[in-house]
């Protein structure tokens, strides 16, 4: 570009920025009223101090430490055809379009358009074209026309990079989700594992509810037993068949749920077998925390791009109360009449270039709102990450403590489990020597199966609780590896020109 026209260029930006400090467009002191919080500024707690020795993050294919094959195949089969993982990774391509259409806004625009018309005059001589009239005519223009914003303030660099921003906010927003769903998937077969369990214990109090049954009436065939030992042998019989239908149906529904969050039918369920649950081993809690494990979690990482996003958004808003300033050409061939194509020789060529400004002077409040919208994104989005985090940390700090009970919940319930048996035990034999009678058999049993149903619920809950830490802790899927710097998140503040305007102009409310 000629030196001439880079000197013009620059003088009229100079005398559009003047005229712009003129103006009675003014930001009244609109800005963010928050700041990101820092992630090692949030205190923990005993229980997430006492479980830092160890340094070990959750595995990618965390579930495998259940070692049952078969819940490993239910997990790939969610995470390869879950409808809420299609949603998620449409939006993540839709964010991506839009980044796209944003960045081709800092591009410079070139189209074309040619038409070739053929044009019939009007016959009238005193009001139509003059000598074209009655005749019938070529009537050809075709141009290349160039458009190319400055971007003397950043708005479109910014309104770019905000886009770009919430593109990676929507990747992180479809971890969480393949995050939930794996964990969604071992939530339920844990439940049908456990209605596997307590139908075991409601077979087995059947199978012992018939035993007495049948003792009761060889007793009373003997002489030595009652009519009412008979009756009161019999009369928990029903509930406990009743208890085993609920048990199947539990099993049953178990069932279509695992196929529903794995995007299948209902009959994709008819060959599920009996989960063959193990955990051999606890997940220690990594050493440095919290801001890596912050890092680690995929809503955490969104909630940063978000605060980063929102963050461009004021730069945008920022952006608006300066002249806006383009540089505008056109080249172009035209001709009415002669042939098809003369109309693009040389001598029909006209081009035209320069630059264009628009200047905002009175907009009834238009570019204030903005700004105040923008400056309010940003605080929900930092009061919203803020959140995140003190929910992420509590539900490390509710896992550590449910993990350190189920602990001790297991010991008290096997103990339990052991003193039931005994005295079962003794009660049956004491009724069989005719030392007792059965109501004192029938207090035992209900206590033991009472102590075995407990123990499996604590068992289920005590492998739930390594799920429930796993996924507090990112569920091993590395999000901290796509997650925006600190800078980033802060609000930029009022430009010194803007601020300077501020200043000049009265207050405005």
């Amino acid at each position: 570009m000629p030196r001439r026209i880079l000197r013009e260029l620059k003088a009229l930006t100079f005398w559009a920025f003047s005229l712009s400090l003129s103006g009675c467009i003014g930001t009244g002191g609109i800005h963010a009223l928050s700041a990101p919080p820092q992630a090692n500024s949030l205190t923990t707690d005993e229980a997430i101090g006492q479980a830092r020795a160890d340094a070990r993050w959750p595995a990618g294919q965390w579930w495998r430490a259940y070692a049952d094959p078969q819940l490993d195949q239910w997990v790939a089969t969610a995470l390869a055809g879950s409808p809420s993982l299609a949603l998620a990774a449409a939006r993540v391509r839709q964010a991506q379009a839009a980044a796209g259409l944003a960045e081709a806004r800092e591009a410079p625009q070139v189209n074309a358009q040619a038409v070739l018309d053929r044009h019939n005059w009007p016959a009238d001589q005193f009001y139509g074209p003059g000598e074209l009239a009655g005749q019938t005519t070529w009537d050809n223009h075709a141009g290349l026309g160039l458009a190319y914003d400055l971007d003397l303030w950043g708005r479109e660099r910014n309104a770019s990079e905000q886009a770009v921003d919430v593109a990676h906010q929507r990747v992180a927003e479809a971890r969480q989700a393949e995050l939930e769903l794996a964990a969604n998937v071992v939530r339920v077969y844990l439940q049908l594992a456990l209605a596997y369990d307590l139908r075991d214990i409601a077979q087995a109090t059947l199978a012992q509810q018939q035993q007495i049954l049948d003792l009761a009436q060889a007793r009373l065939r003997h002489g030595i037993g009652t009519q009412f030992e008979v009756s009161q042998a019999e009369a928990p019989l029903p509930e406990t068949h009743r208890q085993l239908d609920a048990l199947d149906e539990q099993v049953a529904l178990a069932g279509n749920q695992l196929a529903a969050l794995a995007g299948q039918g209902p009959g994709a369920a008819a060959g599920l077998k009996r989960p063959a649950l193990q955990l051999a081993a606890d997940l220690p809690l990594p050493s440095v925390l919290p801001a890596q494990l912050l890092g680690q979690r995929p809503d955490v990482v969104a909630a940063r791009w978000q605060v980063a996003a929102q963050a461009r958004g004021i730069e945008v808003a920022h952006a608006g109360f300066y002249p806006d300033v383009n540089l505008a050409g056109s080249l172009g061939y035209m001709a009415t009449g002669g042939g098809m194509l003369e109309f693009l020789t040389g001598q029909k060529l006209s081009y035209t270039v320069g630059p264009a400004f628009s200047l905002p002077i009175f907009d009834g409040g238009r570019l204030r709102a903005q700004l105040g919208e923008a400056s309010a994104g940003y605080d929900l989005a930092v009061a919203h990450y803020q959140q995140t985090l003190v929910q992420a940390l509590k539900a490390v700090s509710d896992q550590l403590l449910r993990r350190e009970s189920m602990e001790k919940q297991s010991r008290f319930a096997a103990e339990g489990v052991s003193s039931a048996r005994r005295t079962y035990d003794l009660a049956m034999t004491a009724y069989q020597r005719g030392l007792t009678d059965y109501l004192n058999v029938l207090n035992a049993q209900t206590l033991l199966f009472h102590q075995q149903q407990v123990q499996q619920q604590v068992r289920a809950e005590r492998l739930g609780v390594y799920a429930g830490l796993v996924t507090a802790l990112g569920g091993g899927l590395n999000a901290g590896a796509d997650s925006p710097a600190e800078p980033r998140l802060q609000a930029p503040p009022t430009p010194k020109a803007l601020a300077r305007l501020d200043a000049l102009l009265p207050a405005q409310p």
